[in-house]
This record gives structure tokens, C-alpha cells and sequence, in this order.
């Protein structure tokens, strides 16, 4: 994302789908194979891809793949009208998970599941590198859950963002989302423009440093395996950030667009738990000016500056809005961007020419915040109880049932 994101790092380092007919299917099927190959590479053994070799299994894994497309297209979605990259605006953008039934309250069975998971791969480019790796959909999300939270969180609280991670990619897909890609033929990057991810090469490097914490995450994912939260039966913008100032915000306060499952929420354990929850800062006012585009200093006394320095409007979720500075206003967002803040839940004064600034929190606050996760996790509450409070009115489903 341009906007800083406000995520926790650990502390180391579409396809194209159609298919009218069976001569059609069978054309995309071999298209998008091709396509999605991956390049020859040593998968270890449980990242194995499930390679279709018949006919058969073209036209079926393009009647899927073409499904989700067509469910994604067919409704278009109000929260979608511009694309969709977490953190960047709606514009920019535990053991017991229990798998999603389907609409006959059956299961899909396990073998069937891992078919259609297999199916579908990710295509991450991988920034620095210069280079697209493809991976599974399970094996990228482990890749994301291991770059973006720490792995000595508890279990749900790593299973909750798996769930998250997971959300995300297939939401990217079923709308057929291609901002902020670089290059053709990707899906995603590597870094916060979509979701931080770790490479194959990356993750080996941390199987074999920590097993322990390796084996964790895993199992995470594992728990987790292709559930993803939808909303009115369509996988949601599953944002998230590091933590809050006691409270979630909007949607619309920072990206815009009303959704009805990203409201303002309690989170009280940010308060507690995050290292960063309060950080203070000393801008000097000619910086301030600078930075915010304002040409001259207010021919102001130091006095007078600090009561030019106001917060003017608050939002639902307790956050900056709009502040003034003289006389120009600003929203809270394009504070914490110019200014390099790290949350616009905060406040100010003016002490010897500098804007002392204290802000609460880390991050855009809308979604789940992952310091929150931790929190309710210590609790004793599952990935399932997680989501469902961070993400208002939301169900949990499988992939499976997204593509039929």
C-alpha cells in the first residue's frame, strides 16, 4: 500500500476463466494450466501442487475456476467500485474451526477439498527479486501469516490470521483484482501494497533456524485450511492492522466506502499488550509547514501557534477526522501520512516552535487489529470468536463452496 500500513512484522526480517462449452473448457483449462504451471522447483512434499492429467480434469478445474470468476462478476459488489488492496482504502486497497457446510448442510469431503484447494495457485511477484513464484493457495498463505504477524503469538491468534490472509487472495481473485501489480501474469506482490509474503526459499530458511515456530504456524494454517469470511455469501475485504486506541474505525472514516461487517468494535487489549501502542514525537513547526505544503509560517507568536493547532472532528471509532493548522484543514489520514504517524488517534501541542504529537495505536484501524487477536486469544477465545468480532456479521466458509 502507499499508505503506511500499521502491521506487525515478526521480528526477523487470474486468470483468465471461460469455459461456454466442453471444446471451450477444455481450451481455457489448458490455457490457464499452462499459465499456472510453476517453473521446475523442489517443492518440499506436503507444498506438493496436484498436477491434472486428463481431459477430464481440465474441463473440471475450468468449470471451477470460471464459477468463481462468473459469482464475482455477475454481482458486482457496492464495496467494489474501484478495486480493492488491503490498507489502502476499499480503492487502493483454532482447533476447534469447523469447516464450512454447504448449502445441503453437507461437508466436502477432505480429498475433495485439498482437489479443489490444489487447483488453485497463487501467483506472487516477488519484488526485490524481480521474479513471479508460484505457490499453492495454502502455502501462500503460511508465507503471509509468517511475514506479517509474529510467531510467538498464540495459536488463534496466528489461525485468525491465516483466516484473514486467506480472505484476501480469494477476494482479490473473485473480483478479479490486478491493482498494484507491477507485471503481467501476477496475482500479487510481496509486500504491503497486498500482503507481506514470504518466499520458498525465505520459509525454509525459518523451517530449518526454528522448527518449533515453523511447525506452529503450520499447523495454523493447517487448522484453518480454506476457510475464508464472506458476507452475504461473498468473501470480504479482510483488513487488518497492528493495533487500535481502544476502538476499531469505519470503513468510510479512512477508505470511503461504508461495508457493513468493518465497524467500530472494543479492542481493550491493544492498550495492554502492544509495545507500541503510545509513541510521542517532536516535530519542529518549520518541518510541520513543510511536510503539510504550507508555503510560509503563520506570523504567529508560539502562543498563538499552539492554538492554531486544533482537532476538529472526531470519528465513531474515537480517531482524529479533521484537524486545522491555522487556517488549513487536514484529515486525520493525511496527517498520519504526511507526517508519518503512526495511527490518527492522537494529540498535540506546540512547545518551543515543535508540535508535540502523541499518537495511541498503530496503523488505519479499520478490521482486525492483530494486537487485539493476541489479546483475545490469551483469553481463551478461538480464531472463529476472533473474526467474528473484529468482522461484524461475517460467516465462515470454504473455498470449496465459493467455487461451486
Amino acid at each position: 500500500m502507499n499508505k503506511r500500513s500499521g502491521r506487525i512484522r515478526p521480528q526477523s526480517g487470474r486468470w483468465m476463466w471461460s469455459a461456454a462449452c466442453l471444446a471451450g473448457a477444455a481450451i481455457a483449462a489448458m490455457a490457464w494450466i499452462a499459465e499456472h504451471r510453476p517453473a521446475a522447483q523442489a517443492y518440499p512434499e506436503d507444498q506438493a501442487i496436484i498436477y491434472m492429467k486428463s481431459i477430464e480434469d481440465f474441463q473440471n478445474a475450468s468449470a471451477d475456476l470460471a464459477g468463481l470468476r462468473e459469482k464475482g462478476d455477475g454481482k458486482k459488489l457496492v464495496d467494489d467500485e474501484s478495486g480493492a488492496a488491503a490498507g489502502q482504502g476499499l480503492s487502493e486497497a483454532n482447533p476447534d474451526s469447523a469447516r464450512a457446510a454447504d448449502g445441503a448442510g453437507h461437508r466436502p469431503g477432505r480429498a475433495q477439498e485439498r482437489s479443489e484447494q490444489a487447483s488453485l495457485l497463487v501467483r506472487v511477484y516477488l519484488t526485490e527479486e524481480k521474479r513471479i513464484e508460484q505457490v499453492p493457495l495454502e502455502t501462500y498463505v503460511r508465507g503471509v501469516v509468517a511475514a506479517e504477524m509474529p510467531l510467538d503469538f498464540q495459536p488463534a491468534a496466528l489461525e485468525a490470521q491465516a483466516i484473514a490472509a486467506r480472505t484476501y487472495l480469494i477476494r482479490r481473485l473473485w473480483t478479479n483484482d490486478r491493482s498494484g501489480v507491477p507485471v503481467r501474469g501476477a496475482d500479487v506482490t510481496d509486500t504491503v501494497t497486498h500482503q507481506v509474503y514470504k518466499s520458498l526459499k525465505q520459509m525454509e530458511q525459518l523451517k530449518a533456524a526454528d522448527r518449533k515456530h515453523w511447525d506452529k504456524l503450520d499447523q495454523a494454517v493447517r487448522n484453518t485450511r480454506g476457510l475464508v469470511m464472506t458476507y452475504d455469501g461473498q468473501p470480504i475485504q479482510a483488513l487488518f492492522f497492528a493495533s487500535t486506541d481502544g476502538y476499531t474505525e469505519a470503513s468510510e472514516t479512512v477508505f470511503g466506502d461504508a461495508l457493513p461487517y468493518l465497524r467500530p468494535v472494543a479492542s481493550p487489549w491493544d492498550a495492554v499488550l502492544a509495545p507500541t501502542y503510545e509513541e510521542t514525537v517532536e516535530i519542529p513547526l518549520s518541518d510541520l509547514y513543510r511536510k503539510l505544503g504550507i508555503d510560509a509560517e503563520p506570523a504567529m507568536a508560539q502562543g498563538a501557534a499552539g492554538a492554531a493547532l486544533k482537532i476538529v472532528k472526531k470519528a465513531a471509532g474515537h480517531r482524529v477526522r479533521a484537524a486545522a493548522i491555522g487556517s488549513r484543514t487536514f484529515s486525520g489520514e493525511q496527517l498520519r501520512e504526511k507526517l508519518g504517524l503512526r495511527s490518527t488517534s492522537f494529540t498535540w501541542s506546540v512547545k518551543q516552535q515543535a508540535a508535540v504529537i502523541t499518537t495511541y495505536g498503530n496503523g488505519h484501524g479499520v478490521g482486525m487489529s492483530q494486537w487485539g487477536a493476541e489479546g483475545m486469544a490469551r483469553k481463551g477465545m478461538t480464531a472463529e470468536n476472533i473474526v467474528k468480532h473484529y468482522y461484524t456479521g461475517i460467516e465462515l466458509k470454504n473455498v470449496s463452496e465459493l467455487i461451486r
